[in-house]
């Protein structure tokens, strides 16, 4: 029996160099992934396959694969390794004998059964089965093996990342899970998609929406829509600057705990959140984080701040970082990696963001920002890839796998999100930090998926607030 290897070459057996009980094994692991890319592939998207919650109401009670593919690993077996490069499929019967689920380890097992010298044909039988050596598949096929011997250097396949903004969502609502709906005053959502987003992050369980702004407006986008308001309330104001102030005042009078914009432009609102007189100041800095799921990143990582503070000096700089450190551990985790950027890895005295990332490194040793890990400057190359940070020689415990990255100013960090959000497909979440309560700070072109992701953080940060409180009492 032959076991598959990671040769560098395919190479074939010729039908006379294979006998009657000749065998060959495979073993391929399934991943979600792999769900995804066959049903991309094949159309097949049952319900069954791709939908978790209808999955897991089924008999199955998960989610399973698709039966052919463990069939099309039979195929595989035959068409790589034995009888190998240039074997031609001509028949095949199989049966499903159990389902086959996310984390299994298949072993395709092909043993030649018959050979027909006249026309080079051999009937092999085929097995699959999982780890714990239960049968999935059965059958067996019927090939042409090459007659003359073949030889193929290995293809290396290209990498395939799955996009799948609405699994990340659903991953993302679900850290929410348990959780109580929190009050949150939304500041004139009139229109569609600040309406909407507000709506379905209601219908998640996430919030409990106070609906802020000319009443008559907002009743008129819900029907146009087909949003249904009845079970919503709703404060009647003229214009959206009496929508960002009465917003503050809901808050400051302790009828909601968080806060989020609508379609009114980010000045208004955090004019009234800033205000000396009758804001939401506290002793920090306010600073806002956009919080990230890259599909090509394996971590979800923040970038602070690209909305507010638009070039931040140093001690400015320290309160962004602290902000930004703080929801990292309300999100779970325990010591994030901060990563100061800068244009390049070295300091040099013409670019002031390389001081500033120096003395804020010395600042986290002095015990003047607590509960991360810092280093810069670092490139965001440097910041984001291992590769890129060994390349350049720099040893360090954020190069390469950084959870925040702290920009210059706000136009590069405005520009790095969006860049992110638009190009690279990311999850988005917009979050303001340092007032009294959460403030979801989005874009006005921003989908209603960004700002449900916003309210998911929005409410772990007031139950944060909730258990703190009780804590000090």
């Amino acid at each position: 029996m032959r076991i598959e290897t990671n040769q560098q070459f395919l190479e074939s057996r010729t039908y006379d160099e294979i006998s009657v009980g000749d065998s060959t094994s495979l073993t391929r692991t399934l991943r979600s992934e792999d769900i995804q890319l066959f049903a991309i592939m094949s159309g097949d998207i049952s319900p069954a396959i791709v939908d978790r919650e209808f999955a897991n109401s089924g008999m199955f009670k998960g989610v399973i694969a698709h039966g052919m593919w463990s069939a099309s690993l039979i195929s595989a077996t035959l068409g790589t390794q034995f009888p190998g490069p240039g074997t031609i499929l001509i028949d095949q019967s199989i049966r499903f004998v159990n389902p086959v689920t996310v984390g299994d380890s298949i072993t395709i097992t092909v043993t030649v059964k018959q050979m027909f010298p006249g026309n080079h044909h051999i009937v092999f039988d085929c097995t699959c089965t999982n780890q714990d050596g239960i049968d999935v598949v059965l059958g067996t096929a019927e090939v042409l093996a090459p007659t003359e011997k073949m030889r193929t250097k290995r293809i290396d396949l290209p990498n395939v990342t799955i996009s799948d903004k609405y699994a990340r969502l659903q991953a993302l609502v679900a850290r929410a899970k348990g959780l109580a709906a929190i009050d949150m005053a939304v500041a004139h959502p009139c229109d569609k998609e600040s309406l909407k987003g507000a709506l379905m992050a209601a219908e998640a369980g996430l919030i409990d929406p106070i609906l802020i702004g000319p009443e008559a407006k907002i009743r008129a986008i819900a029907e146009e829509h087909g949003f249904d308001l009845r079970q919503h309330r709703i404060v009647n104001v003229k214009h959206s600057h009496e929508s960002a102030a009465m917003a503050v005042t809901l808050v400051r009078n302790g009828d909601a705990e968080a806060i989020m914009k609508g379609s009114l432009h980010t000045d208004e609102l955090m004019a009234e959140i800033v205000s000396r007189a009758a804001g939401l100041r506290t002793s920090r800095r306010i600073s806002h984080v956009f919080l990230m799921d890259v599909p090509t990143y394996p971590r979800p990582i923040m970038i602070t701040d690209a909305a507010i503070n638009i070039a931040p000096e140093l001690e400015e700089k320290s309160h962004i970082i602290q902000n930004a450190i703080n929801l990292a551990h309300i999100i779970g985790i325990a010591e994030p990696r901060v990563a100061i950027l800068s244009a390049v890895e070295t300091i040099n005295p013409k670019i002031q963001s390389t001081l500033d990332a120096a003395a804020l490194c010395k600042m986290a040793d002095r015990g003047q920002i607590t509960g991360g890990l810092l280093d810069g400057p670092l490139a965001f190359d440097n910041a984001v890839s291992m590769m890129a940070a060994k390349t350049k020689g720099i040893k360090s415990a954020v190069a390469g796998c950084a959870d925040i990255l702290v920009v210059p100013d706000l136009e590069s960090g405005n520009m790095l999100a969006k860049q992110l959000e638009y190009l690279a497909n990311a999850l988005t979440a917009g979050i303001v930090l340092g007032a009294k309560v959460p403030i979801v700070l989005t874009s006005r072109a921003d989908t209603a998926e960004t700002r449900i992701a916003s309210c998911v953080i929005a409410t772990l940060i007031a139950h944060f607030n909730r258990n703190l409180a009780l804590d000090s009492e």
